[in-house]
């Protein structure tokens, strides 16, 4: 495959907003121009995935500008929310989606809104000449929802990181997410204020999403008395994201929804363990150490009771901090790299020619 060209949501590289979509897309795009793809970015403004009747106009006139038999990487966000402009296209050029979450996934979303998603979603991925995931979780979902075929699994990449020390109490807890409802900052500060008899800090680390729910979640956060435990620090990137791994002790995770956990292996590749939710793709990125053990703890999603009780035992257990920091160690140096990310996906698209 010579060229493909990609199509993204504005703001993609916006550091006010990093996502583990944005950071996926922006890190493919350059390990296939390593590989000697050319690769030709449109980035589409718009409140994907219910844009406005301009951001509409504009990204079919993107697509009405590339030449018939092109291949064209189209993030889901962008294009799973309006088949009335992608399917149209669908016979002269070589269509692959790139699905983080699936629409209808979301947190937060109306019956009816998420049934339109879920129907449009649908629509167009079925037009494609191939899907992409991010997780085998939602290679799975996929397939059984949507009845597809050719849907393919490229999991996201790690970087080699230094080592974090860790405190020998291990109270220092990080969670890295953006503040919406399905990261589930509203579940985390419950359970954090069930096991505030005990020493610890949280920093959470992320952009701040909805301001309503920020404004009630800095409510939850006061009415517990815990403002001076509980931080929310807004988003961070390069250093000052790596410095945050590097304090860290346990990440920790309440999830209402996710595909893969990008932070997971994040920490992982730091030998940071993890407490979170066992929602869609998250066991299958926390896995296990090769020799087996655990890298980390998993609760059911939205039970604060489970989250606080493993907070406890994290928090009580010097032995369990100990096994977790080996198998996280270890599992973490079994991580894939960006590169070998990078040469899955170009291998599904140089199988659609080109």
């Amino acid at each position: 495959m010579n060229a493909v060209h990609v199509v993204l949501p504005g703001g993609v590289d916006d550091p006010a907003t990093p996502s583990g979509g944005n950071v996926y897309d922006r890190r493919v795009c350059r390990g296939l121009v390593a590989l000697g793809v050319a690769v030709h970015e449109v980035a589409v403004p718009g409140a994907w995935p219910s844009p406005d009747t301009a951001a509409r106009a504009e990204l079919a006139g993107a697509l009405a500008a590339i030449a018939d038999g092109s291949v064209v990487l189209l993030d889901g966000l962008v294009a799973c929310g309006v088949p009335e402009v992608v399917v149209p296209h669908a016979g002269r050029l070589r269509l692959v989606v790139l699905v983080h979450l699936p629409l209808a996934d979301e947190t937060g979303l109306s019956p009816e809104l998420a049934s339109a998603l879920d129907a449009a979603e649908r629509q167009t991925l079925r037009a494609a000449r191939a899907v992409v995931t991010t997780s085998p979780w939602a290679t799975r979902r996929l397939v059984e929802h949507h009845g597809l075929t050719a849907v393919h699994t490229v999991t996201p990449g790690t970087d080699p990181a230094p080592t974090a020390p860790g405190t020998e109490a291990g109270t220092r807890l990080l969670c890295v997410a953006s503040v919406t409802p399905r990261k589930g900052h509203d579940l985390l500060v419950e359970a954090l204020a069930a096991v505030a008899d005990l020493p610890w800090t949280c920093v959470c680390v992320g952009p701040l999403g909805d301001p309503g729910y920020v404004e009630d979640l800095r409510l939850l956060i006061e009415r517990h008395h815990l403002a001076d435990r509980v931080t929310l620090d807004g988003p961070r990137s390069g250093g000052s994201l790596d410095r945050a791994y590097a304090s860290a002790d346990l990440l920790v995770l309440a999830s209402r929804a996710e595909t893969y956990g990008m932070v997971v292996a994040e920490a992982l590749a730091r030998g940071i363990p993890v407490l979170a939710t066992a929602v869609s793709g998250v066991p299958d990125t926390l896995g296990q150490a090769p020799a087996g053990g655990t890298p980390g703890l998993l609760v059911p999603p939205g039970d604060t009771d489970a989250l606080a009780a493993a907070l406890r035992r994290w928090l009580a257990d010097p032995d369990l901090r100990r096994d977790l920091r080996r198998s996280a160690r270890a599992r973490g140096e079994a991580l894939r790299s960006w590169d070998d990310c990078a040469q899955d996906l170009a291998g599904v698209l140089a199988r659609l020619g080109g």
